[in-house]
């Protein structure tokens, strides 16, 4: 084998060792982007503001789910603040590692929920103002049994 061949042989498998050292970082980095992005964030689930069991609740359970959603404001408002803290690490991290920034969270599912419970805590109020007033009879639940009156004697 001459020299230039062999030259040529160390070329070519240099160039090929390049590229595969090359694809082999562009895999790992969208290997990363793809993990990273898969975590970004949960979905929003919000509630509805009118619900089936309202018409039949009474002002102690209005009461009660009130106080429950004052919790779950709090609680979102927390993973709302640890979102934007994530976000802005990720985003300063990202100018040194791009990859990461697939990993920040756009979807604002903390914001929506709590619009969402806003919404329910104000249609709350309102029921609350008018079924917990004194003297209020709420409706029956549907199809409750009420047993037949007497038949009145004849005359």
């Amino acid at each position: 084998m001459s020299g230039a061949a062999a030259a040529e042989i160390a070329d070519t498998s240099a160039a090929v060792g390049r590229d595969y050292i090359v694809r082999t970082k562009l895999l790992a980095a969208m290997a990363v982007g793809l993990a990273l992005s898969a975590c970004a964030g949960r979905d929003p689930q919000p509630i509805a503001s009118v619900q089936a069991q309202d018409q039949f609740a009474d002002c102690t359970m209005i009461r009660a789910e009130i106080e429950a959603n004052n919790a779950k404001v709090k609680q979102l408002a927390d993973e709302q603040g640890w979102k934007v803290a994530q976000n802005v690490g990720a985003g300063l991290a990202g100018l040194i590692i791009w990859p990461i920034w697939f990993g920040m969270d756009f979807k604002d599912a903390a914001g929506k929920d709590m619009a969402a419970l806003d919404a329910r805590q104000h249609y709350l109020a309102e029921l609350a103002t008018e079924r917990c007033r004194p003297g209020y009879r709420s409706a029956p639940p549907p199809y409750s049994y009420v047993p037949p009156s007497a038949p009145s004697p004849k005359r």
